[in-house]
């Protein structure tokens, strides 16, 4: 499994423009909006989504957006979804619950783990912030070059217009 470093060192020999910032650990979104003031850009929750078949599904979603878990696996054409367990999120991303991060891809088997962003949060901002694997740092990056590594790792990312599936019923 790769490390917060290897994967630093990765961007950086592809010539992937990135900033980490070292912070106290941060566990929710409520939480890392405390970091505000130093990371500029847009940010993310990030769901690791367990279908009933096929690979697992990992939502990077713009961080107030509201939706129904089985609402994006129909987005993303997987179906219904539930959460994936701690252990499969180690096994498939190589992190724990708390830094799930589009960067766990690293550590995914191409196909394994098939990755849907927030086309609003990778549009709408210069920059997006996602853990470096540890919920202890936040890397700062580009959204196309975010896009580009993942895809130099053998993955496919797709763009989701998540306005058009709404808000969970109240």
């Amino acid at each position: 499994m790769e490390t917060q470093e290897t994967l630093l060192a990765r961007l950086a020999a592809l010539g992937i423009e990135a900033r980490t910032t070292q912070h106290a650990a941060v566990f929710t979104v409520a939480e890392s909006q405390a970091l505000r003031g130093q990371l500029p850009g847009g940010h993310a929750k990030n769901l690791f989504l367990k279908p009933k078949a096929g690979a697992f599904l990992l939502a990077v979603l713009q961080e107030d957006r509201q939706v129904s878990v089985n609402a994006l696996g129909r987005a993303a054409g997987v179906g219904r979804v539930s959460f994936g367990s701690a252990e499969e999120l180690q096994a498939q991303l190589g992190v724990t619950p708390g830094s799930v991060t589009p960067f766990g891809l690293v550590n995914a088997r191409p196909g394994a783990v098939q990755v849907v962003f927030d086309r609003g949060l990778m549009q709408d901002h210069e920059w997006v912030n996602f853990h470096p694997l540890v919920n202890t740092a936040t890397t700062t990056i580009r959204p196309a070059e975010l896009l580009r590594f993942l895809e130099s790792l053998g993955h496919r990312p797709a763009l989701l217009d998540l306005d058009s599936i709404g808000t969970p019923a109240a």
